[in-house]
């Protein structure tokens, strides 16, 4: 019980008010600077869409859309407006201000958002929700707003190397980051269980690669353990990935493609086991339980590169992002160090171990990326050996990590598993689908995250360029299961990555903002996790006498608690008003409670001990 209670503790106030303006607007993440300014700007059929250039009406039309689909209301354009005019919301493009920031002033008469392209995009997810349908119509609150985003880096990991998702899902998170103002999707498309992108050059590892004979069966129960001996497979046509990339950059979203190496590789050398260690390696089989697996790539032999090169060229035509990531974690040794080809490397090279040859495969790697014109990024394993040195560290496997790469300069993202891994549990074990066995990371761990270290220099925290949260699948065989691992844990990552530190305020977050956007979520066909009770949590409370003031984490949802030991249900008390508890000498009473939000969506039962010794 005891970690549940420290969460409480991480929610204090990280700023001095506990009803700010951005509570007032309910926007997620909150801007930088926000001054309400009285009144509010009324949507009719007369409001005009004005827009000084392409950039401004591209996101003009999405407003348009986005109110004729919700709303039925059909706006038409203004072009040339340049400043704040009666009856216009007016995009204007300008470079004047750091990318992607903006502006946005509301007020009677009209609306203004000022930005880059991004900035322009980004204001507008602002404004959507700033957009209240009242009992006036659509109102918009004035306000003056001056935003731009924390660090330039502001992202998830998708794996689908583990298990695969369809297309139309991919998508929605795309969506989702659009809306909260994430820019980067890390699609980690290969691993020893299954490599999901299409390679022309080398068909085999689709049509051998992408399909595994059997899946382990996800449970640490020894009886329930094993294989379900099914067929399980698929991969991403290049078409597929195209359709995908162009989606997300309509969106402000980057998709940056990872290929695994030199470890987690078994698929591809399921595909062409030429590729592994010795003269005459394999067969190997596209692996079918969890772990990591000893046959690697050869570091010693020339056709590795020459295939790693022309894999790569395939996938750089696809993704235009800057970065390239090549993973570089957990790749063990072991082959490596019988093999002859690898050990007359580290001979002719010069090298002293297996650690400076792993160095040495990313450094040639990565010098054929920078021919490209790209830059790789990889775990933090790259740095073991010697770091190539235009390299960009992904620490993952602790936030000191990060701290090393920082202090040796170069750029990092954070991504530790202690505080940002969302295949890690939510709530108590028993009662949440099945996850990593050993981590625990609810939204609120990932609210009071600071990614940048407070232990580094002021010229050292300028390497810290991002956050990213991965989502890592051996135990999330349906697209549904990363929905409920994502949501709200997502949101409250979008804030640590927008918002300046001094602005945070997790009361603010957790009970003004976030249970309106759970409304909004809860409208959709989005699975998510209702968190419990606002007001109490799983803990043991001691005293005589309590009153329990609670309010639903989804807006619009309803509480129901009993004294009875099962878990809440509909069928027990409606929370309506404080509940008073009093207790003699010697006496415990175990309160549980429950959230349905309006869909009928459940949180967990929250379980409280109350006692009195």
């Amino acid at each position: 019980m005891l970690r549940y209670f420290l969460f409480l503790i991480l929610s204090v106030p990280l700023s001095v008010c506990s009803q700010s303006q951005t509570g007032l607007l309910k926007v997620i993440p909150a801007p930088a600077a926000v001054k309400l300014s009285g009144g509010s700007f009324r949507l009719s059929p007369q409001t005009k869409l004005g827009y000084t250039d392409q950039a401004g009406k591209k996101t003009a039309t999405l407003l348009q859309d986005y109110l004729k689909k919700n709303y039925g209301l059909q706006l038409s354009f203004k072009p040339g407006v340049t400043k704040l005019s009666n009856a216009v919301i007016s995009f204007v493009k300008t470079q004047e201000m750091a990318a992607e920031a903006y502006t946005l002033l509301s007020n009677t008469r009209g609306v203004e958002i000022r930005g880059d392209e991004a900035g322009l995009f980004y204001g507008l997810q602002t404004l959507l929700q700033m957009i209240e349908n009242t009992g006036n119509g659509l109102m918009v609150t004035g306000a003056e707003i001056k935003d731009q985003p924390r660090y330039a880096f502001r992202g998830i990991m998708q794996d689908v190397g583990y298990h695969i998702y369809p297309v139309s899902f991919i998508k929605s998170q795309i969506d989702m980051l659009a809306k909260y103002k994430m820019n980067v999707y890390h699609w980690h498309l290969t691993e020893d269980h299954g490599w999901r992108i299409e390679i022309k050059k080398y068909p085999k590892l689709t049509t051998v690669g992408a399909f595994r004979e059997s899946t382990q069966i996800s449970h640490y129960a020894d009886s329930l353990n094993g294989q379900d001996h099914l067929p399980y497979g698929g991969f991403y046509t290049q078409q597929e990935i195209k359709e995908i990339v162009a989606y997300a950059r309509e969106r402000q979203v980057t998709v940056i493609p990872e290929i695994e190496l030199p470890g987690h590789s078994l698929a591809a050398l399921a595909a062409y086991p030429e590729l592994a260690c010795g003269d005459q390696p394999g067969p190997f089989k596209v692996a079918q339980s969890w772990g990591i697996f000893e046959d690697v790539y050869c570091a010693g032999k020339e056709q590795t590169f020459q295939v790693l090169e022309d894999v790569l060229t395939e996938v750089m035509a696809l993704f235009p992002s800057r970065y390239i990531h090549i993973g570089g974690d957990e790749c063990p040794k072991k082959r490596w160090e019988k093999c002859r080809y690898c050990q007359k490397r580290i001979k002719d090279e010069k090298l002293k171990n297996e650690f400076e040859l792993q160095s040495y495969f990313v450094k040639r790697i990565e010098r054929f990326v920078n021919s490209k014109g790209r830059q790789i990024i990889g775990w933090d394993e790259i740095r073991e050996g010697g770091l190539a040195p235009n390299a960009t560290v992904m620490a993952w496997r602790s936030i000191e990590e990060g701290i090393k790469a920082a202090q040796e300069n170069h750029d990092v993202v954070m991504a530790p598993m202690s505080h940002v891994y969302f295949d890690f549990l939510q709530g108590p074990r028993p009662l949440e689908p099945l996850a990593i066995g050993w981590g625990f990371n609810p939204a609120e761990r990932i609210y009071a995250y600071d990614p940048t270290p407070s232990s580094l220099t002021a010229a050292q925290k300028k390497h810290i360029i991002g956050v990213e949260a991965p989502i890592w699948t051996e135990h999330m065989d349906t697209y549904r299961k990363v929905e409920y691992m994502l949501y709200p844990r997502l949101i409250a990552l979008a804030e640590i990555a927008w918002t300046p530190l001094e602005r945070k305020n997790a009361i603010d977050f957790f009970e003004s903002r976030l249970p309106r956007h759970l409304a909004v979520l809860d409208r959709s066909k989005i699975l998510y996790r209702v968190p419990g009770p606002i007001g109490i949590t799983d803990t043991t409370l001691n005293g005589r006498n309590f009153k329990v003031t609670l309010k639903p984490s989804v807006e619009g949802g309803k509480i129901y608690y009993n004294f009875e030991g099962q878990d809440a249900r509909e069928t027990d008390y409606l929370y309506e008003k404080p509940i008073d508890i009093i207790l003699h000498k010697g006496e415990k009473r175990q309160m549980k409670s429950v959230v349905v939000a309006p869909s009928g969506k459940r949180s967990i039962s929250t379980t409280t001990l109350f006692s009195y010794q």
